[in-house]
């Protein structure tokens, strides 16, 4: 063979051809294997670029590891690679694979939720009730206050939202936007940054999930409005307060034989592992068919299973994979939904920069304040306001659902991403510098992963 006449860029681009099946008539369609190749070729690129990105926010950013993934996915997307090499990103990734990734994506972000939710200390939500409720309310009831007052604004600007658009149905889509937490990336950032264990942690996990909750509730409102029927909002939120209570209710005495039968063997058996992850399956299926989300599932089993060795064992078995395999997904498929460049004017970037500032305003501020009238001291009231004001991918999620269902135009989409980057970027430098840096000084908190431990002089 001579390689020297081996056209190369031809090669490649049969490679990430359609070739369908065998009938010529059906080549323009992908074959199970064209799938596949396209597949692993993007785990590969998703996993080098969250790696990649994700260490050099951590060294020269002081981001956690889940911002620069964040970030990752977004490069990933028409951002940026899709402006640098457009052929190559929509070769590497067709519109056709993503239905593919985002099965994935729901897979890693669910599990990882479900073991945030075995991490959830309920004694620490017991004794910190009154101000998970108090920063809660305030996290939803100050975003619709401030949507209230800022959409019939954004309204009078064309392109924005969809024409004709009630006042209402705009507002509380904007609403539900500014009060989501980034429940997935709030989770990451807790654990890594040692407050899994903490009643800290512990409210501000529980405070944005009651929040995001409420925001994808609101939304399936605003759907029903545009046409999908009152149904769908009566499922979401029927559905899913069903399917919470009786997990809660009665998940933890199911369950509880899975426990036991660690504690007997000492280790977690494939069959044990085989049944949890079943339990996770079907808890993810209800609240997805619901109209909620699959996360919500996954986070409320997790509340409920089995403490001690099982959810050590259970951590050991199923986190790595899901952290640096499955996980990244969830931040490409947002990010290969996300343009950066339609905010092309200054009227539209001041409105940009409005939009910012107001939701800072009414989930920091609101979540503040919050946790001081329920009796937190200062500096665990600016830690609970920076943390709760992260908005992450969910917003991505909200968002893309809103442009797809024509309820939002392509330039407030794109404002309400820069408004999810910039809160999420806040959230672990704010924290850091209100409490995490004291609170590890004094010995409250362990020392960030990878910092370099001073030795007693």
């Amino acid at each position: 063979m001579d390689l020297g006449n081996i056209d190369l860029p031809a090669l490649l681009a049969d490679v990430f051809a359609k070739h369908g099946p065998a009938a010529p008539a059906a080549a323009q369609t992908y074959s199970p294997t064209d799938f596949s190749v396209h597949f692993f070729l993007q785990l590969a690129l998703i996993i080098l670029a969250c790696r990649v990105v994700g260490w050099l926010g951590k060294k020269f950013l002081a981001q956690p590891q889940v911002v620069g993934e964040m970030i990752a996915g977004v490069i990933l997307g028409p951002s940026l690679f899709g402006m640098l090499a457009p052929e190559t990103q929509a070769a590497i990734f067709p519109k056709e694979m993503k239905n593919v990734l985002y099965c994935g994506a729901q897979l890693g972000v669910g599990l990882y939720m479900f073991l945030v939710g075995t991490t959830l200390r309920l004694d620490h939500f017991a004794t910190k009730a009154r101000s998970a409720v108090g920063v809660s309310v305030s996290g939803i009831a100050a975003p619709f206050l401030i949507a209230v007052l800022i959409t019939p604004m954004l309204l009078q600007v064309p392109g924005l939202f969809a024409e004709g658009i009630s006042t209402v149905n705009a507002t509380l889509f904007m609403g539900a936007c500014i009060a989501l937490t980034a429940f997935p990336m709030l989770a990451r950032i807790i654990n890594e940054r040692g407050l899994a264990h903490t009643s800290l942690g512990t409210l501000s996990l529980t405070a944005g999930a009651f929040d995001d909750a409420v925001s994808w509730c609101v939304l399936a409102l605003v759907l029903a409005a545009f046409g999908a029927g009152a149904g769908v909002a009566v499922l979401a939120i029927g559905g899913g307060a069903l399917w919470a209570t009786f997990v809660l209710l009665f998940g933890r005495r199911l369950l509880a034989p899975l426990g036991r039968m660690v504690e007997r063997d000492g280790h977690m058996s494939h069959t044990v592992l085989g049944l949890t992850l079943i339990a996770f399956c079907v808890s993810a299926f209800v609240m997805d068919a619901v109209g909620i989300h699959a996360i919500f599932g996954g986070f409320i089993l997790g509340a409920v299973m089995p403490r001690g060795l099982f959810a050590t064992e259970l951590k050991a078995k199923v986190e790595p994979l899901t952290v640096i395999l499955l996980l990244p997904m969830f931040f490409t498929y947002s990010g290969l939904n996300t343009r950066l460049d339609m905010i092309n004017s200054m009227e539209l970037l001041l409105i940009a920069l409005g939009v910012l500032a107001a939701s800072v305003l009414a989930k920091f501020g609101a979540c503040y304040l919050a946790a001081r009238l329920a009796g937190e001291d200062n500096r665990t009231a600016l830690g609970i306001g920076a943390l709760m004001n992260s908005r992450g991918l969910m917003e991505l999620i909200i968002i893309n659902i809103g442009l797809q269902k024509g309820i939002i135009g392509p330039a407030l989409f794109s404002m309400l991403v820069l408004m999810a980057v910039v809160t999420t970027m806040m959230a672990s430098p704010v924290f850091e510098l209100v409490y995490g840096k004291r609170a590890r000084a004094s010995g409250e908190l362990g020392a960030l992963p990878g910092t370099p431990v001073r030795q007693a002089s």
